[in-house]
């Protein structure tokens, strides 16, 4: 919503209730001329005709009970009826014709022999546009015709007269109008402060409320999300250390067989395979919740995006004993590529794995300017009133006992933070026993020019130097081992000071890379150390920072560092395919 719609609803909800207050402050008024005329009539019975007087009276109580009709059909008006305009025109008419019968005894009772009764009939006025003020201020159209209408036969009357007394009167009315105009005005603009601040105390304690609710839910949620994410680490570094014992204790007994240490080390790579896809599970959460994952949209064919996701998925399909059936579409939207294909792979992956045996369709579905690209599968569905925890972090329906090899419950609590990124709309459909339908909703846009296929990387050639830097002894002893093996020169420490000292031992020969962990002895930054690194040096040598940290004030420093980061625990291939990106072979 832009700022002058803001404004306009903003001055709808004033006059809105400037109207309503209006309505309320009548009854005063309506009371009011349900008694005074019948004294008045009382005390002017002799001096002028008793047919007029009750008529006038008559006329009052008559437009008195129309005002009361038009009020209590505006307290019982519809919710949704919001034109107040004219409800506004409505009670200025009515209040018009009330005026005027009142205004009508400044004609009947105008006698100009009994100057006692002329002043009584101006004060009977003067009360009636006093008490006016504070019925009809919220509106001053209707005040302003109320004035005139109620004041005008008298002044006629006046104006009628040769005596120079009467003269006066007409400045004195004259006067009354005008500090009557003036005290609604200023009536007025009180009333609309009053109301406006009451709207922005209200919108503040809406927002404060709001605030508060958002802060509890987020503190709620880190605690669960804490409390999984402990007991889903805790399971497999268990399991890791039990594996480790078990090959020390044969170790002890003498040499260890060859097939014995074959299904110890199949078992400690599974166990350290699920620690790190847990942990790079964790970093995406934490890179979405930063804002630190960038967006690069363009027209992307559906065509292309859907068939790919068939050819990927069809072997674990026919493995899952699933048909998969695959219709692609046409049509191009508007997103990310990399980032709609991860949603995509998150709803196929999360269909084959709990639809084995059953079926698995992939298409789309046309819904107006967008589309939705669904998967839709024969599994055991969600019960409605358990679809919004799928998409909290650690949550697995069918998975009571935590079978790592089903999943970590992490790919929907990313989805819908790929989605709010992307301002896609995520959609389920299920219902226990009759499979699910998980969609995502994308923008079209016309076809676009052919996207050609990025060329592949050129391999990394060897005799690269690499300075690495870590004060873990362990890891830099597996790093130097790993960077050696790859043909790389690696020089490894774990200070910047220490590091330069071997690299100049070596005849300080030329480094092309850079590698340090974040978090180094003496509260040095991996940054801190790059820099007196390349100072050192001489000249700009491209860097990696290594972390393990997960929490998005940390990940959006090391974003601001402008190096790229790698997390730990870190896979072989995506150091190596970093170096080659960092190096530019």
């Amino acid at each position: 919503m832009t700022i002058s719609q803001t404004d306009t609803a903003g001055e709808g909800r004033l006059q809105a209730a400037l109207v309503d207050f209006l309505y309320r402050q009548s009854y005063g008024s309506m009371i009011a001329s349900l008694v005074v005329p019948w004294p008045v009539v009382y005390v002017l019975r002799n001096a002028a005709p008793m047919p007029e007087l009750v008529i006038w009276a008559a006329a009052i109580q008559s437009t008195t009970a129309a005002r009361w009709l038009l009020v209590r059909r505006y307290f019982q008006r519809a919710a949704g009826d919001s034109d107040v305009a004219i409800w506004a025109r409505r009670f200025t008419w009515l209040s018009i014709l009330w005026s005027l019968s009142w205004g009508a005894l400044g004609w009947i009772g105008f006698v100009p022999a009994q100057p006692h009764l002329i002043a009584f009939v101006c004060i009977v006025l003067t009360g009636m546009c006093g008490g006016g003020i504070s019925s009809v201020a919220a509106h001053p159209p209707a005040h302003a015709r109320v004035l005139l209408a109620m004041h005008a036969p008298f002044a006629i009357r006046c104006v009628m007269q040769d005596d120079p007394i009467f003269s006066l009167y007409l400045v004195l009315q004259a006067c009354l109008i005008v500090v009557s105009l003036y005290y609604c005005r200023i009536n007025y603009r009180s009333l609309s402060e009053t109301i406006r601040l009451r709207f922005e105390n209200v919108a503040l304690v809406e927002r404060l409320e709001r605030e508060r609710d958002r802060a509890t839910a987020a503190n709620q949620a880190k605690t669960r999300f804490l409390a999984a994410a402990s007991h889903d680490l805790r399971q497999p570094i268990h399991a890791l250390g039990l594996f480790t014992a078990t090959l020390a204790a044969l170790a002890r007994k003498g040499d260890v067989c060859g097939g014995e240490a074959q299904g110890l080390a199949g078992k400690l790579q599974a166990v350290i395979g699920s620690l790190g896809g847990l942990l790079h599970g964790l970093i995406d959460v934490s890179r979405l919740d930063a804002g630190l994952v960038p967006v690069d949209r363009r027209p992307i064919p559906l065509a292309q995006l859907i068939s790919g996701l068939g050819e990927e998925y069809g072997a674990q399909a026919r493995d899952r004993g699933v048909s998969l059936r695959v219709v692609a579409s046409r049509a191009w939207v508007d997103s990310d590529p990399v980032l709609l294909k991860r949603i995509l792979d998150n709803f196929l992956s999360n269909a084959l794995r709990y639809a084995s045996g059953g079926r698995v369709l992939v298409g789309c579905r046309r819904r107006g300017s967008s589309i939705e690209i669904q998967v839709v599968d024969t599994g055991p569905g969600i019960p409605a009133d358990q679809q919004a925890a799928v998409f909290e972090e650690f949550t697995q329906l069918h998975n009571p006992h935590r079978d790592r090899e089903q999943g970590l419950g992490l790919g929907l609590a990313i989805v819908r933070r790929l989605a709010d990124l992307l301002d896609h709309e995520v959609i389920l459909r299920s219902a226990s026993g009759r499979g699910s339908t998980f969609a995502v909703r994308a923008p079209l846009v016309p076809p676009a020019a052919a996207i050609h296929a990025a060329l592949p990387e050129p391999e990394a050639s060897a005799g690269l130097g690499i300075m690495v830097v870590d004060d873990d002894l362990q890891v830099l002893e597996g790093i130097d081992a790993l960077l050696s093996a790859w043909g790389y020169r690696a020089y490894v420490a774990p200070s910047a000071e220490q590091l330069c000292q071997r690299h100049e031992q070596a005849g300080a020969p030329s480094v092309h890379l850079i590698v340090a962990d974040y978090r180094l002895a003496g509260g040095v930054t991996g940054v801190d150390a790059i820099q007196q690194l390349t100072a050192r040096l001489g000249y700009r040598v491209p860097a990696l920072i290594v972390t393990g940290d997960t929490s998005p004030e940390r990940l959006r420093e090391l974003a601001a560092s402008g190096y790229s980061v790698l997390h730990k625990p870190l896979a072989p291939d995506s150091l190596r395919a970093a170096i080659r990106r960092a190096v530019r072979v």
